[in-house]
């Protein structure tokens, strides 16, 4: 047998530590998978850092009224009734030329935004936060007909790149009215939906994304063995004057709103007070995290709401 020279042994030693390192790096590989990056670990902090369960969430439609509106309900030992205030609705919108989906604002939502510190800052001051809206404009443009994961990517940055600029809190998912098969759309797919929370959770991982329940992005919460449930912060029920938990793989009860209030006396969807307190009692005795409203105008109606914060919180609303 040769004797070993010092250089070999020390080329041998080298050898042996490099192997072992390659080896120690590959056995972390597994844990790098698109769920460890999901939006799970920040859940329960989110939850807990609004200081109230459920949260109450208010969706206001800007064509017709001031979200400011939002920040002047309180309960009456002081805390603002509303944890979160959704601007509906900015939209999913298609270029013909270009054959891509582009982030769209009417000119309501766009003095908003551009008037952030009119209408956002002064919400946020109070510790409201303040998300967008995003729904289809019956183009075929649509969250569930992203051809391809680059796509979704795509208009994912558009969504964070607004939310960065307007200062906003987060973004919200509706997929209705996006007329998929319009201008020559594809329909939509299972992969779709699942790349475009995937995408939007890595560019805003301190943010709130929530999803309405509803279209076709409802039908494909699961790809490739990622959730949907694992990349939203929220879910909730888009009937409303229904009492219906979504069923969303990934995501647990505490994160879920069953309950769907419209408080709009003048449309045909309007949940009356004996309903809205009955909401506000399952709501608590089944657990779960999310109180929605919709469609808040500028009438005083701390009375109304009185029916289900004396339920979910023991005392009334006042304005």
């Amino acid at each position: 047998m040769k004797k070993i020279s010092l250089v070999s042994l020390l080329m041998i030693c080298i050898s042996i530590f490099m192997i072992i390192s390659c080896n120690s790096e590959r056995s972390d590989d597994p844990v790098i998978s698109n769920e460890s990056v999901s939006a799970k670990g920040s859940t329960a902090s989110k939850v807990a850092a609004f200081g109230k369960k459920p949260l109450s969430i208010m969706y206001v439609e800007v064509n017709n009224n001031d979200i400011r509106e939002v920040g002047k309900y309180k309960l009456a030992d002081g805390r603002q009734l509303f944890d979160v205030a959704i601007i509906f609705a900015a939209n999913i919108n298609y270029n013909t030329s270009t054959q891509k989906a582009y982030l769209h604002f009417n000119d309501q939502v766009t003095n908003v935004l551009s008037n952030k510190n009119m209408y956002i800052k002064p919400l946020q001051d109070k510790g409201i936060k303040v998300m967008l809206s995003i729904l289809g404009n019956h183009q075929g443009a649509g969250f569930a007909n992203f051809p391809n994961q680059a796509a979704a990517k795509a208009f994912a940055q558009e969504l964070a790149n607004a939310v960065n600029t307007y200062g906003l809190d987060g973004i919200d998912f509706d997929d209705e009215y996006a007329n998929y098969g319009a201008n020559g759309t594809p329909q939509p797919n299972q992969s779709s939906f699942v790349y475009l929370v995937t995408a939007l959770r890595e560019l805003l991982p301190d943010k709130i994304i929530s999803f309405y329940n509803i279209g076709p992005s409802a039908d494909n919460l699961s790809y490739n063995g990622v959730t949907v449930g694992s990349k939203v912060d929220f879910a909730w029920n888009p009937y409303y004057s229904t009492y219906s938990a979504p069923n969303i793989p990934g995501l647990d009860s505490a994160h879920k709103g069953a309950a769907a209030v419209n408080v709009n006396p003048a449309t045909s969807t309007f949940t009356n007070t004996s309903t809205v307190t009955n909401y506000a009692q399952r709501t608590k005795n089944d657990g779960y995290g999310v109180f929605l409203y919709y469609d808040l105008g500028s009438a005083n109606i701390a009375s109304y709401f009185s029916k289900a914060t004396n339920v979910l919180y023991g005392q009334n609303t006042v304005y």
